[in-house]
């Protein structure tokens, strides 16, 4: 046997890689298959279509039912809820179970509660007790009930690659040539005047606009890049974030008045949160409506930028 198991432990499964420690009171059903150098603490129940990945932590008191998946170098907090069927009722089973994913490197907090298929995207973060009800983009930092963004982690995709925090004046940022602009300001007594022009502080000539606005709470937006489009991006009114990304790098910059403008270029990933209750945010393309123009998948995302 190439893996310990505790003598008050209940293996069913021959699918166990080398190097997993089992713990006392650990139940693993004959169908499960579990990666190599695995921790699964006491009291861990483990069901029949259920994936587990490598170098996996368990923490006491979860129990992993059919259709759960959980990929590489996750981390699961103790008494963490994980649920399969939405209408649950007494001796009445669906004829498939919701696909719930874990993927490589999130972390969930102790008593987390995760509601059938949503997927929790790379390296993030979720909140102890915290009740994801909706998929979480990879890096974020989630928390409450329900789950909403508060933040995104400190490491990448590459973890020695910090997040660089832009810098105090506007100027092009650490990220693929994304640039704050300073817009002019022109105020007397019948109020304020903001503008900006191509050429001059507008990166292109717009042929589109759009506005995001009344969106609930701080939910996210974006989280897609552009192989072609360019967009410029003014918070006309309140607050919001943007996390642009291009693979290496990664900060997060405040639009806060509507004097501060954003050009974030091709290949980089953009994400918008931290909304105000009031914010409206205007958004300039360089070209028309094109769906083949989105990267919405960041695995694909990473792998397009990497070559």
């Amino acid at each position: 046997m190439q893996y310990s198991k505790h003598e008050n432990a209940i293996v069913e499964s021959e699918n166990i890689g080398s190097g997993t420690r089992v713990w006392a009171f650990v139940h693993v059903l004959p169908g499960a298959r579990i990666g190599a150098d695995c921790n699964l603490c006491d009291h861990v129940f483990i069901e029949n279509d259920v994936v587990v990945g490598d170098r996996v932590t368990i923490k006491s008191g979860v129990q992993l039912w059919d259709g759960v998946r959980i990929e590489d170098d996750v981390f699961i907090g103790p008494n963490a809820t994980f649920t399969n069927d939405p209408f649950p009722r007494s001796k009445r089973h669906p004829d498939n179970y919701a696909a719930t994913l874990v993927q490589k490197g999130a972390s969930i907090g102790a008593n987390a509660t995760i509601l059938p298929g949503v997927t929790i995207g790379k390296n993030a973060m979720v909140g102890a007790g915290s009740v994801v009800t909706k998929d979480i983009p990879p890096n974020a930092i989630v928390a409450g009930n329900p789950a909403r963004i508060v933040n995104y982690v400190v490491q990448n995709q590459r973890p020695s690659l910090p997040v660089l925090q832009p810098p105090e004046k506007p100027g092009e940022l650490p990220v693929a040539k994304v640039k704050l602009t300073d817009l002019p300001e022109v105020f007397d007594l019948r109020g304020k005047l903001t503008f900006a022009e191509s050429p001059g502080s507008l990166p292109f000539a717009p042929k589109r606009f759009f506005l995001v606005y009344e969106v609930p709470g701080k939910d996210v937006r974006g989280e897609h890049a552009h192989r072609e489009l360019h967009q410029f991006l003014i918070c006309i009114k309140g607050s919001c974030a943007v996390v642009v990304d291009d693979g290496q790098n990664r900060c997060e910059v405040a639009l806060d008045r509507p004097t501060l403008g954003l050009h974030v270029p091709p290949m980089v990933w953009a994400t918008q949160y931290k909304f105000s209750s009031d914010a409206v945010l205007l958004v300039l393309a360089s070209d028309i409506y094109k769906a083949d123009d989105y990267i919405r998948n960041y695995d694909e995302y990473l792998e397009m930028v990497s070559k």
